[in-house]
């Protein structure tokens, strides 16, 4: 659901990052309020788990990919206004490291993943779960219902944007300056994916999550109860965050497998141009806006490496993005969280 730079053009760019301004002051006002400082820690992992579950990129009839995004468990957790924080701080990482969305397009990606999705998927769990007990399991179903229809809402969102680029930027020979596509092939090509396959992923694993949290932590859904004898919960969460680094190559296998190309509207301009016979003007401009360091979670010059070089890259990179996405939030976490006991809602 990553949106490149040059498939938005600068009117959409523009609007979507002054819409997102409001939300992040907004948003940091809200955790400084309601975040307690012992929750930073959670909220750094919450972010780190955003950020190497959008590495598993999962294939679909069609020959293209997608991805979960965790945004609504974070939501669940933490309160959605948190996960505007944590679900941003990835994203950004992800296009300023490693190329993964635009830089340009960073207000547009943040508002559909980090913003759309985490309040609608917890929406729709508040309304579910409601009066249920924290071990219970309709508050699991509750919150992997959440998890598929923030996600699908969405890919919703994200395919408005990409369907209204051909109306608002043409050449006057009636070239699309930057995507190409109208809302007749955009919300079918992105709303179906998502609700069919996507929005699956994305409901497998925040209930996935949540029943490991319940039968370790369930403190964290709101019990004061802590298990005895037991790895610590937050413990377990970080090691099994160092599991979905290692295992992070398996996003780059099995749509290899596959023969799986890149997701909807993540095309190369190569491909783009053997798809529609040109490549706008516009978005050719716009695509060279950024060179990220680590393109493609791999390092430069490694493009024709075979895949166990590809799959030591990508591990670095899943590390080193978990890492840095994880420092940055729990710094702005303890900057801004207050000091006293919280009670988060659930």
């Amino acid at each position: 659901m990553h949106i490149p730079d040059g498939y938005l053009g600068p009117i959409t760019c523009g609007a979507t990052f002054a819409l997102m301004l409001p939300v992040w002051a907004i948003a940091a006002r809200k955790v400084k309020e309601e975040l307690n400082a012992k929750q930073v820690p959670l909220l750094a992992i919450g972010a780190a788990f955003s950020f190497v579950v959008m590495m598993f990129n999962v294939p679909i009839p069609g020959g293209t990919t997608g991805h979960a995004v965790g945004g609504a468990l974070i939501a669940i957790l933490l309160g959605p206004w948190a996960a505007v924080i944590a679900v941003s701080v990835a994203l950004v990482i992800q296009a300023l490291i490693f190329g993964d969305g635009g830089v340009l397009s960073i207000g547009a990606n943040c508002f559909n993943m980090a913003f759309v999705l985490p309040f609608v998927g917890y929406g729709v769990y508040r309304v579910i779960a409601s009066g249920s007990a924290a071990t219970s399991t309709r508050r699991m179903v509750a919150a992997g219902i959440g998890g598929y229809t923030g996600l699908v809402a969405a890919s919703f969102t994200a395919a408005i944007m990409f369907g209204l680029q051909p109306l608002l930027h043409r050449t006057a020979s009636g070239q699309a300056l930057y995507c190409p596509y109208g809302f007749s092939m955009t919300i079918p090509a992105m709303v179906g994916g998502h609700a069919l396959v996507f929005g699956w992923v994305e409901l497998f694993a925040t209930s996935l999550v949540i029943k490991f949290i319940q039968m370790q932590e369930p403190s964290l859904l709101g019990r004061s109860e802590r298990p005895e004898n037991k790895l610590n919960g937050t413990t377990k969460l970080l090691i099994g965050l160092g599991v979905l680094a290692l295992l992070s190559p398996l996003g780059l296998i099995i749509p290899g497998v596959f023969k799986a190309g890149d997701a909807w509207g993540e095309w190369s301009l190569e491909t783009l141009h053997d798809k529609i016979g040109y490549i706008p003007s516009g978005m050719k401009k716009l695509s060279e806006f950024w060179q990220a360091p680590l393109p493609d979670y791999a390092f430069k010059g490694w493009e024709n490496f075979d895949m166990k070089h590809l799959s030591f890259a990508y591990i670095i990179s899943a590390l080193t993005g978990m890492a840095t996405i994880a420092l940055i939030v729990w710094l702005v976490g303890r900057a801004i969280a207050k000091k006293g006991s919280k009670n988060v809602p659930s």
